[in-house]
């Protein structure tokens, strides 16, 4: 009698590894980098990868960017803060996600900023914007202006992150995930306390009418 066949060994399926994108933003996130950042970063990754026909950037180095951040200057005609974005996202995928010695890619050619005056508003200037702005927006702009938030900061402020007896703001989160406190300014403390009191007033409305598990956004 012939011998029976053996049954083939069962081969556990390994899991595919994770697409180069899906592992920039996975760096990206574990660095707590905004969600601009992510996004900007990504693409720049995506359109260094496209511009070299899909090639795959472990197999490239300092003559592919080069190429690249040429192109954006000559052909794209971008500006030096744009390149340099492009540049700081491709740094980004070599160091962080593939891990590779930047002797590789020495010698990038790197945009420089035209230096510029930077150009203020006068007090009567800023004054006439603010006059020509009313509700939510103007509230926004008097932050920005009078307590030097910058703008997702402004958009994100809590009802307990306002100090009204101490004059204060913390912020929450700041760039560089850092926390700082800065000055609540006068001209924007009567604004917020209307804003609040009307927002407070459609919340209890909401209420009554037994949505209990309604949040009320205060912009």
């Amino acid at each position: 009698m012939g011998q029976r066949a053996q049954p083939a060994p069962v081969v556990a399926e390994q899991p595919s590894s994770p697409k180069l994108l899906d592992r920039v933003r996975a760096a990206i996130r574990a660095r707590h980098y905004s969600l601009r950042t992510e996004e900007a970063y990504v693409g720049w990754i995506r359109r260094f990868i496209l511009f070299h026909h899909k090639r795959h950037p472990a197999e490239m180095g300092e003559p592919e960017i080069n190429q690249f951040l040429t192109h954006l200057a000559v052909a794209e005609n971008v500006a030096a803060s744009t390149q340099n974005q492009a540049l700081s996202a491709i740094v980004f995928l070599y160091q962080e996600v593939l891990e590779v010695d930047l002797d590789r890619v020495e010698r990038v050619v790197r945009a420089k900023k035209p230096r510029r005056l930077p150009e203020v508003l006068t007090r009567e200037e800023v004054r006439a914007c603010l006059n020509c702005m009313s509700g939510t927006p103007k509230i926004v702009a008097l932050l920005l202006y009078g307590a030097g938030l910058r703008l997702l900061e402004a958009l994100r402020l809590r009802v307990k992150d306002v100090d009204f007896t101490m004059n204060q703001i913390a912020v929450r989160d700041g760039k560089g995930q850092k926390d700082r406190v800065t000055m609540l300014p006068a001209a924007a403390q009567i604004l917020l306390l209307d804003h609040l009191k009307h927002v407070r007033q459609i919340h209890s409305k909401i209420l009554a009418k037994g949505w209990a598990g309604f949040t009320c956004r205060t912009h």
